[in-house]
């Protein structure tokens, strides 16, 4: 089957989720580190077990609860204007360096990022960075109103872009994204950006293991789930030679 689209997940595919690490350190320093790992892990578990509970809220108000959380946990004490800011990263993220251009490299194919984040969250960011004018398409989850990797968020390729599963090559840099959209019957592309050998350098190197390290071990590695990727490659800039071989 020929490869018709491809789709991109956002947060730490195309966007760098660590970014927010200058804002958090900014407004609390010596912990925007610790700040940036909590928040992320809880995201990620607030869109899980919102799922399994059927309590669905949008993404917008899982960051701010989890951001609420990471603080108060930290025993941080802060006024409104503060965690505005902090907030308003989210739809200033950095890039990937390789993300534009290669989007711009596969512009023969349909473009659409598919992810978890609100839509007001999603088409603020993509116009913020300039994707606007390369992506077909920005879907959020929310019509569905359950969080990837449910099945049901990645039938929203099909319903967005008209393109069966196995049209479509997914990308993702999220171990569990990864393997959801592959379970789906997506072809995945799995950008391994921390490879166990450097986990187990930075470990064996230090007697102190910094919370961005605790986070590549927790949420960077491919997950034991009886299923994997297609291709696992270390950057976006693989992805035409990828889809080439693929086409030929």
């Amino acid at each position: 089957m020929t490869i018709k689209a491809v789709v991109f997940d956002a947060y730490g595919t195309l966007y760098d989720i660590q970014s927010v690490a200058s804002i958090t350190d900014a407004a609390f320093p010596g912990y925007g580190e610790m700040i940036t790992q909590i928040w992320r892990i809880k995201q990620l578990e607030y869109t899980w077990l919102r799922s399994l509970m059927r309590r669905y809220d949008d993404f917008s108000v899982i960051t701010r609860e989890s951001l609420g959380y990471s603080l108060r946990t930290l025993g941080l004490k802060y006024d409104s204007s503060v965690f505005e800011q902090i907030m308003d990263k989210y739809v200033h993220l950095d890039l990937y360096p390789d993300a534009k251009r290669t989007l711009t490299e596969l512009k023969q194919y349909k473009l659409a990022i598919l992810s978890n984040g609100s839509s007001n969250m999603l088409n603020t960011l993509v116009r913020n960075t300039g994707l606007d004018a390369v992506l077909d398409a920005t879907i959020s989850i929310d019509s569905k109103r359950i969080f990837k990797p449910s099945p049901e968020a990645y039938s929203l390729i099909e319903d967005c872009l008209g393109v069966r599963p196995a049209e479509v090559m997914f990308v993702s840099s999220n171990p569990w994204d990864a393997v959801g959209a592959k379970s789906f019957g997506l072809s995945t592309v799995w950008i391994e950006r921390v490879s166990p050998q450097a986990m187990a350098e930075a470990c064996q190197n230090s007697d102190l293991v910094s919370p961005l390290t605790m986070f590549k071990a927790l949420r960077m590695q491919m997950d034991e789930l009886g299923v994997g990727p297609d291709h696992r490659v270390v950057g976006l800039s693989a992805l035409p030679e990828i889809l080439s071989s693929v086409s030929a």
